[in-house]
């Protein structure tokens, strides 16, 4: 990826209390993302939020509730992110909780790579 190319941005709506098999659903994602070779993730933690249930979720500071909306946000390739959504697809579908994905396409403003360890 370069400074002024046209990309897509993949995001990813799910629970913090989603999972596939015995892993938590946005760690197998971002695992899978990893293996497929995707540049980078980001898990953001949502801190209050509601889905097509309507039931809306919240993390107070006095209030114990595990369960909160999770984004997870991929900057990528169109064909990349086609790919990578094809190759999560039997993870999203054996999760029985609902989930939103879009994609956006976002131009590159500054990419300034960091060193890999």
């Amino acid at each position: 990826m370069e400074t002024a190319e046209t990309v897509r941005s993949l995001k990813i709506y799910i629970s913090s209390t989603d999972k596939y098999k015995n892993s938590s659903l946005y760690e197998v994602i971002v695992y899978a993302a990893k293996e497929y070779g995707l540049t980078g993730a980001t898990v953001l933690r949502g801190i209050m939020g509601f889905g097509s249930s309507s039931r809306v979720h919240s993390q107070k500071l006095l209030e114990i509730n595990d369960k909160i909306p999770i984004i997870i946000e991929f900057i990528e390739s169109k064909d990349k992110i086609a790919g990578f959504i094809e190759h999560i697809k039997p993870y999203i579908e054996e999760s029985e909780k609902g989930c939103l994905i879009t994609i956006q396409e976002v131009t590159i403003v500054l990419l300034k790579r960091g060193e890999k360890r």
